[in-house]
C-alpha cells in the first residue's frame, strides 16, 4: 500500500495492516516506534502477538529525560507490551562525533541510504535493531516493524533483524506500506 502523503493521518491504517499481516502470516512479534506513546496507544487488538514498543533514548530531548513518561510506560506495560528504551542504532554516538568533528560516519551513511525508501523505513530498521540488541525480539526471525515520518506511523515492513554488531545481516523482506516519495 502506498500513502499519498507521509504522516500521522496514516497511523490507524498502518497499524491495522501491520497487525493483520502478522496474524495472517503467523509472525509472533510486532515492533514499533513510539516516542511519547501515541502510536502504541492506537494499536488494535494484538492478542497472540508480542508487542515491543521502542522509545527514544534518554537525553534525546533533554539530559536525563525520556520523552515517554513513566505513567505512559506503566500503562503500555499493563497492556502487556514490552517497552524498550535504547540508544539509537543508526545515530547515537556517531551523531555526537559528527556534530563535533563535522564528518560523516558509516551509520549515518546507512541511515541516509535507508531514508531513500522513506524516513519510516529507516525507523523500522532502527527500532528492530534496537529491540534485537535489547533481547526483546529474536534476531533472524521475521517480525513486523512499524515506523513513521515525524509523528504517528506510516510505514510497516516485514524484516529479519540483526543486532547492531551484525546490522548488515538485517533483511527487509517486504514493505507492507509506506508513503509516496
Amino acid at each position: 500500500m502506498i500513502f499519498e502523503q507521509a504522516g500521522k493521518e496514516n497511523t490507524q491504517r498502518t497499524l491495522e495492516l501491520a497487525v493483520n499481516t502478522a496474524r495472517e502470516r503467523g509472525i509472533s512479534y510486532l515492533v514499533l516506534s513510539s516516542t511519547e506513546g501515541y502510536t502504541a496507544e492506537q494499536l488494535p487488538d494484538t492478542q497472540g502477538i508480542q508487542v515491543v514498543v521502542v522509545t527514544t533514548a534518554y537525553g534525546s530531548k533533554a539530559p536525563n529525560e525520556n520523552r515517554l513518561s513513566q505513567e505512559k510506560r506503566r500503562q503500555l506495560e499493563e497492556k502487556g507490551y514490552q517497552v524498550c528504551t535504547a540508544g539509537h542504532a543508526l545515530s547515537g554516538a556517531e551523531r555526537g562525533l559528527s556534530s563535533v568533528f563535522h564528518g560523516i560516519y558509516p551509520l549515518e551513511i546507512m541511515a541516509a541510504a535507508l531514508r531513500m525508501f522513506g524516513q519510516g523505513t529507516k525507523v523500522c530498521v532502527e527500532v528492530a535493531t534496537m529491540a534485537a540488541d535489547a533481547g526483546r525480539i529474536p534476531a533472524g526471525q521475521p517480525v513486523v516493524a512499524v515506523g513513521g515520518t515525524g509523528h504517528g506511523a506510516d510505514t510497516a515492513v516485514i524484516l529479519r533483524a540483526a543486532g547492531s554488531s551484525h546490522i548488515l545481516d538485517t533483511k527487509v523482506e517486504e514493505i507492507l506500506c509506506k508513503p509516496r516519495g
